[in-house]
């Protein structure tokens, strides 16, 4: 599902909150279920424990020209939960895009996993001229559900 400012997506993993929430709350594990291809590694690989935190990642992205950082910035944390953090440029203050992943049990090995992209709360008008958002299209975010479905089952 999609709206002019959000893309959200979801999907069932066979696997507990908890056995999801290992994977996407380890930024060492976030190239892995990556869908769109951009995150190279993680920076310094402490697990997300808090809101607040900032974890930095190793990009590649054309629309950056290549190598880059960011710094992504713990914004919701509920454990086993909720997850969220916005993006910037490594340096720099997030500008207001966000990524929220929910999980909501269905049983003791099943879980149900959203995850949004969130770019309603940017409201910079000279970011906006440049950037065209989304970056990141819906296809990307069911191949990130669907990669961490697998890293699930494998972990």
């Amino acid at each position: 599902m999609s709206d002019d400012k959000k893309i959200t997506v979801s999907r069932t993993i066979d696997a507990s909150p908890q056995e999801v929430w290992a994977v996407i709350s380890n930024p060492a594990r976030h190239r892995e279920i990556d869908g769109s291809g951009q995150i190279v590694s993680d920076e310094k690989t402490d697990r997300i424990t808090a809101n607040g935190q900032v974890f930095t990642m190793n990009m590649n992205a054309p629309h950056m020209g290549g190598d880059y950082q960011t710094d992504n910035h713990v914004t919701g944390y509920d454990e086993n939960r909720l997850l969220a953090w916005q993006t910037a440029p490594a340096g720099t203050e997030p500008k207001g895009w966000e990524w929220l992943y929910q999980l909501t049990p269905e049983g003791p090995n099943s879980t149900q996993v959203q995850l949004t992209y969130d770019w309603s709360k940017v409201t910079d008008k000279e970011l906006l001229k440049k950037v065209s958002f989304p970056l990141i299209q819906e296809d990307a975010l069911e191949d990130t559900l669907s990669r961490l479905a697998s890293a699930v089952s494998g972990s």
